[in-house]
């Protein structure tokens, strides 16, 4: 719809062609050079051409002797300057090739030094006519297949040449990248300004903004989750009516069926009107809080619209029979000390459909907004929200049945539905955030015609406009008070449109009589518009409009007109279903194109204030201020600028118009960025007209996106500095690459997975809180459940991020080429022989048997999964970090793991589904074919020689050796796991540099002991109960057993025992800060043990038949070290197996984001064991948030089933902090471990050297975890690599 509404003000040059000034009666040359001005003169003489279809733009290519401008791809513009033979005159030769035959024109006119007005020289080339006194027109000849145009310019003042270029029998207009060619006639005159000329291809565009380096932690939204008076409070819920409680009342009757039930307003009162069924007789019942005396005014309908006089039988005591009516009056009644008038209508048979009624109060009649109040009998309302079932879960139930309840209402118009709207925006707040993703939805089905606009109903064009207004205003009042709602309300906006109270709505009407008088098009099409337009306007007619000015534009061709419609969703039957219909198509004369063209350009505006959120230029104009210079109706429109506006965002936005429709979109993109960053600070506070900036910052995320989509094709062989250049954000890894750091592009990765990360978060954010709403929403509705199951699809497509996310696609590649990443990583190199499958998840499949060896291909791989039983392989675009859990799981198992990077390879082997493949990797790629049965079975055999060969595991059950807490020199593999041993083996043996925390042990045997305990048999008694529906396959049982076990109580013995061993060891003990802080403590013990039964660690140890019932569980106690950044080492590199290498991952905080298969990636290295001083890096972290943590301690678990060889049971079982960890968005940009090469280098090699250390003091490969502190490293366990 965008595409011509932009018309001139689209692409306003610098300063305005001489030659439009003439065009436009009244006002000065200053004024029609506005920013806003809606076109730039009289018919058909507008210096842009209005259609993103027709509109070309020439881009240069120039040399020295002879400027070239591209046009398209085969027609190029030659500008040649040189002086003539023999005197002081200047030769221009200009020549279009491959345009033989065609109308082209030169509109041009000189320069002077110091004068920006064109003035026109005295000898001009043949045939040259002077154009309303302010330019000259030269037509091109005809060469060959070339046109040309030589002139000679002798008035030694004029410095340049100033033009543009028609297609008089197209009128089509074409300027240099959205402005005029400028073409200086003499090289001493090359001082006096630039070239308005692009770059030469390939480099970035000359003409660019200044971006400013803003601090991007202000651009951030920082709020509590609801602020009320500076608190955090919850929204509180609506207080019940008299109304409600006569209703509740009515439901909880035993045996009181509600059929249907209809709230309406009675100014600030309100009255329900219901059918009800009880033992088969049925009901009307009315009941309202209205104040003053009420009389009904009632009948009955067996068909829509009638009124029909009740039967004598069933009138209520005291009612007065008419002709065709029935009067009753109300009673009134109390419940619970609350007054409210009453009555109920026994009916006599089910053939009614309806009952339509008013009210009475003395003398003044009440209506419905000046319509009969209608109850609908075959209206039935929707189940209680308590009715047991799961439909409606996760929404805001309640309040999406009244919006059902009052569709049909919504449905007599558009000021209906928006005014109702309005109504419930208090109700929807109340309700919170479902509250408002409810209003979405239901906007959302509106604007996208799922619901009727219009039924029977005339409505003026100015009280649809005012009822936008008036909801859009409580929606502008809702984002100043709750921050946290904005992006919800943003999108409701969006949806709706901006309104506007009287004038404008009302211009939508006067204005199409004016355009229809002054063009001579009184009947026909545009007299079934203007219909259509004065009873029932709707965003509708802005794609009528554009379809109207594209018909114009291609000299009437009738089927332009129906592609324009067809492409926004409007059919002939669609046209012909309004209340008004609009039968006949567009049947207008050549004659009439210029005027009507001017007038719908300038009508279109009128139309997109009113029913466009997005649309940029009228977004701009209303923000920015305009004044109508045009004549008739326009004259004195007037809109004032929004006060406070940044110094320099006029210039900003106006460069963002002249650059609206350029091919190269970096410049406009930089621009659309610059100026929403510009704009957020505002919205983030509370300026006047804040509802003007909120549509301003839709239109521009709009445009973003639009201007991506365009440039897909370009943006595949443009250079990555371009890309990055519009990416706000991605600045440090623009400075590595201008400082020639050879590993921006390794960084840029990292941003890039970051930002995809972010992406799929929020969309999993919009899933989980819209599309519940849209399929409850949708089926009271009955809206189409193709529509319903792709909402939240659509939400996130209409917004600039489905455009972000599918330019991060375009540039992965791109990176990952520059940074030699190839398009694998190996995580498990393993030759497999397998039959593909695809998944979704891994989790979901992860306790799944595969009877044939499977290649799984799955979507999503977050790091924590088991391997199925009978993969072979793990293909998946997901990047787990390689010291995961599912990695080392692989590894261990013998299974192909690897991330693929490129989306056609995955989508390839997902075409494969079911066919026998063999995979073959390589240090950095993968290749794979399709194979035969006889491969398979060589495969297997070698695989069952390699199982036979492998070591048999067991468990041994551990006693309690006597004692509840053990310090670390009675460490022994009878009392603890390895986890405690190796930390004390390392204490005085590693280097000094390195330190190793002081650790005591709850030793095996003590939670059964507790759990044995007389003061615990209740928990004993209810865990042994649990066992045995676990045994017999009730696994929901686990986590009951593990909330079981959180009641245990601490045995005195083990308080006391716990304080001595903590308190000799120099820790601090908890008990020492009260008895709250050593209730923490106990529940971190509890959870350690209760860990067991966590689901992955059981259905591993069954699945390598280990005795879930031997497996103990000590537990190792240790101070926190508050850490800077945590590492995992592997003194044998786990991808290559190269003994020569070590491998380490770095995280910003606690390792927890590490081993505990948080998203992202984390800071990967290699470091040759020779070569300890040079690290080098393999991948820069994505990982958003970092765990940090205050002095505490820390629960590890450390059971006998983790250091058992063949078998990796390392990070099944649960390690807690005695204190939650603080969650930090990370900024890497400010991180030196990033930014300052010294300190990386340092760092690393101290993780390094300190991995090969503890390598050599066991003997063998290590698989270590530590922290860094203020540049000191502490190991906090190590154990043998698998």
């Amino acid at each position: 719809m965008a595409g011509s509404s932009y018309a001139a003000a689209a692409a306003t040059p610098e300063r305005c062609v001489p030659g439009a000034r003439a065009l436009r009666a009244g006002g000065t040359r200053s004024k029609q050079c506005a920013l806003l001005s809606p076109r730039f003169g009289g018919a058909g003489h507008r210096l842009a051409v209005s259609s993103g279809r027709l509109r070309q733009r020439l881009r240069a290519v120039s040399s020295e002797s002879t400027r070239r401008f591209g046009l398209d791809s085969n027609t190029e513009l030659q500008v040649a300057v040189h002086p003539a033979p023999g005197g002081s005159a200047v030769v221009v030769e200009l020549v279009a090739t491959n345009t033989g035959g065609s109308s082209l024109a030169l509109h041009w006119g000189a320069l002077q030094r110091g004068k920006r007005e064109w003035v026109l020289p005295t000898r001009r080339p043949e045939g040259t006519r002077t154009y309303e006194d302010a330019a000259l027109r030269t037509p091109f000849k005809s060469s060959g297949s070339n046109s040309t145009i030589k002139m000679e310019i002798d008035d030694t003042a004029v410095e340049s040449i100033e033009f543009v270029i028609v297609d008089e029998a197209q009128n089509k207009w074409f300027k240099n990248n959205g402005q005029n060619f400028l073409i200086h006639l003499r090289a001493s005159d090359q001082h006096h300004g630039p070239v308005s000329a692009p770059a030469e291809a390939g480099h970035l565009p000359a003409e660019r903004i200044a971006r400013r380096n803003r601090d991007v932690m202000q651009l951030l939204s920082k709020h509590p989750p609801i602020q009320a008076n500076g608190s955090a409070v919850a929204a509180a819920p609506k207080t019940p009516t008299v109304v409600d409680l006569f209703l509740k009342s009515l439901q909880d009757k035993d045996g009181c069926q509600v059929l249907c039930k209809k709230f309406f307003k009675l100014g600030e009162n309100e009255i329900l009107a219901l059918l009800s069924d009880k033992e088969g007789r049925t009901k009307v019942h009315l009941a309202t809080n209205y104040a003053d005396p009420l009389i009904l005014h009632w009948a009955l309908a067996k068909k829509a619209g009638e009124w029909k006089a009740p039967p004598s039988g069933i009138l209520p005591p005291g009612s007065t029979l008419l002709e065709m009516a029935c009067e009753t009056s109300f009673s009134e009644a109390t419940l619970d000390g609350l007054c409210y008038q009453a009555l109920e209508i026994d009916l006599d048979e089910d053939s009614y459909k309806g009952m339509p009624f008013v009210l009475r109060s003395n003398e003044t009649w009440i209506k419905n907004n000046a319509a009969d109040f209608y109850l609908d009998f075959s209206r039935r309302v929707t189940k209680s929200t308590e009715d047991g079932t799961d439909k409606g879960k996760g929404t805001a139930k309640a309040f999406l049945e009244t919006i059902a309840d009052l569709e049909e209402d919504a449905q007599r118009s558009l000021m209906h539905r928006f005014n109702i709207a309005a109504d419930l925006v208090e109700q929807a707040k109340d309700a919170g955030q479902l509250g408002l993703a409810g209003l979405l939805v239901w906007m959302r089905f509106m604007a996208t015609r799922q619901l009727v606009w219009n039924k029977n109903y005339n409505v003026k064009p100015r009280e649809i406009s005012q009822a936008q207004d008036r909801f859009t205003d409580m929606l502008q009042n809702l984002f100043k008070t709750y921050p946290q709602y904005r992006e919800m309300i943003r999108m409701i906006m969006s949806a709706v449109g901006r309104g506007g109270q009287g004038d404008v709505g009302q211009r939508i009407r006067d204005e199409i009589l004016v355009i229809q008088r002054n063009n001579n098009c009184m009947g026909g099409m545009m007299e079934e518009w203007h219909q259509k337009l004065h009873n029932n306007t709707s965003p509708d007619d802005v794609i009528i409009c554009q379809a109207l000015m594209d018909y114009l534009n291609s000299d009437l061709d009738i089927k332009v007109y129906w592609d324009t419609l067809n492409k926004d969703g409007i059919t002939k039957e669609r046209l012909m279903s309004y209340d008004h219909p609009i039968h006949s198509e567009p049947n207008l004369k050549i004659e009439q194109k210029e005027g009507l063209l001017r007038d719908l350009s300038n009508y279109m505006r009128s139309l997109k204030a009113v029913h466009s959120g997005a649309d940029l230029e009228s977004a701009i104009g209303t923000c920015m201020g305009y004044r109508a210079e045009g004549e008739g109706f326009m004259v004195g429109v007037k809109v004032n600028p929004v006060k406070g506006l940044p110094s320099g965002f006029e210039e900003l936005l106006k460069f963002v118009l002249e650059h609206l429709e350029d091919k190269s979109v970096e410049a406009l993109v930089e621009g659309l960025l610059e100026a929403r960053a510009a704009v957020r600070p505002l919205l983030c506070g509370s300026p006047e007209r804040l509802k003007d900036l909120i549509f301003l910052d839709i239109a521009l995320d709009s445009t973003v996106r639009t201007a991506v989509e365009r440039s897909y094709e370009q943006l595949n062989n443009a250079k990555p500095e371009n890309l990055l250049y519009c990416l706000k954000g991605w600045n440090h890894a623009l400075e590595m690459a201008k400082n020639s750091d050879n590993q921006w592009a390794l960084f840029a990765k990292a941003c890039l997975d970051r930002t995809r990360l972010a992406l799929v978060t929020k969309g999993e954010e919009y899933h989980h809180t819209l599309q519940p709403s849209a399929e409850y929403l949708g089926s009271l509705l009955g809206v189409e459940e193709w529509t319903v199951s792709i909402f939240t699809e659509e939400i996130i497509r209409s917004g600039s991020a489905a455009s972000l996310s599918v330019l991060l696609n375009r540039l992965d590649p791109v990176l990952r080429n520059i940074a030699n990443l190839g398009s694998w990583q190996i995580i498990s190199p393993v030759e497999v022989v397998g039959y593909m499958t695809a998944v979704d998840e891994l989790l979901t499949v992860q306790n799944k048997s595969y009877e044939k060896p499977t290649v799984l291909v799955a979507k999503s791989v977050r790091g924590e999964e088991e391997i199925p039983d009978g993969v072979v392989a793990v293909l998946t675009p997901d990047m787990p970090d390689v010291l995961s859990h599912v990695s080392v799981r692989a590894r261990n198992c013998k299974v192909l793991f690897a991330t693929c990077f490129d989306p056609d390879i995955l989508f390839e082997l997902q075409q494969k589904e079911g066919k026998l493949i063999s995979i073959k990797p390589t240090s950095s790629d993968i290749t794979y074919r399709e194979t035969a049965e006889s491969e398979l079975q060589a495969a297997s055999s070698t695989s069952a020689q390699d199982d036979q060969s492998g070591p048999s595991i067991s468990l041994v059950k551990k006693q309690f050796p006597g004692k509840y807490a053990i310090s670390a020199d009675e460490f022994s593999d009878e009392m603890v796991g390895a986890k405690s041993r190796n930390i004390a083996y390392l204490k005085g043996k590693v280097p000094q540099s390195v330190g190793v925390p002081t650790s005591v042990a709850l030793p095996f045997g003590t939670f059964e002991t507790v759990l044995s305990d007389k003061m615990n048999k209740e928990v004993a008694e209810n865990v042994e109960s649990l066992k045995e529906k676990l045994n017999q396959g009730e696994f929901g049982a686990l986590n009951e057993i593990r909330h079981a076990l959180l009641n245990l109580i601490a045995p005195p013995n083990l308080v006391k025992e716990l304080k001595e061993k903590m308190q000799g060891c120099g820790m601090p003990w908890p008990g020492d800060e009260g008895e709250q802080r050593w209730e923490q403590a106990w529940l971190a013990i509890k959870k350690v043990w209760a860990s067991k039964w966590n689901e992955r660690a059981y259905f591993s140890t069954r699945k390598v038949k280990l005795d879930h019932a031997y497996l103990s569980m000590a537990v190792l106690v240790q101070e926190i070290v508050s850490a800077d950044y945590a590492f995992v080492i592997h003194t044998t590199n786990p991808s290559s197996g190269d003994h020569s290498e070590i491998y380490a991952e770095v995280v910003k905080g606690l390792g927890e984001t590490l081993v505990g298969a948080y998203p992202g990636r984390a800071l990967s290295f290699v470091c040759k064991k020779d070569d300890l001083d040079s690290a080098k890096v393999l991948g820069y972290p994505s990982k958003p948030v970092g765990l940090f943590i205050k002095q505490s301690i820390i629960f590890r678990s450390d059971s006998n089933g983790e250091d058992l060889e063949g078998y990796a049971g390392a990070g099944l079982y649960d390690s807690v902090p005695m204190d939650k960890e603080e969650e930090v968005v990370l900024d890497y940009t400010t991180d030196p471990l990033i930014t300052n090469s010294n300190f990386r280098n340092s760092i690393l090699s101290s993780i390094a050297r300190t991995g090969y250390a503890i390598e050599e003091l066991y003997g063998s490969p290590q698989d270590i975890e530590g922290v860094v502190k203020d540049g000191k490293i502490y190991i906090v366990q190590t154990r043998p690599q698998m």
